[in-house]
């Protein structure tokens, strides 16, 4: 079980790295907006599986907050979209 949360660690951490370089290179607002959506989500999985490694039922807590925050900034950042905000595609 070490070994397969070694290496979800692993493939999430290179997934996060790749996700930050989107949301900072990203062509247009919108790219960067899915970005950070991703990057939360990738965030709450590590969190699972360090809750899975540790034994502490109340990181998962933590993962929801997490969960519900990025989906409250997505929708945030749709809103402005919507309404107009500036684009840069």
């Amino acid at each position: 079980m070490e070994t397969v949360i070694l290496i979800s660690q692993v493939v999430m951490a290179l997934a996060l790295i790749l996700a930050f370089v989107r949301v900072v290179r990203g062509p247009s607002l919108p790219d960067r907006v899915v970005a950070l959506e991703l990057f939360a989500s990738i965030v709450v999985g590590l969190v699972g599986v360090t809750a899975i490694q540790t034994g502490v039922p109340s990181f998962l807590d933590a993962a929801i907050v997490i969960a519900l925050m990025g989906f409250l900034a997505a929708i945030g950042f749709a809103r402005f979209l919507e309404r107009g905000g500036p684009r840069d595609d």
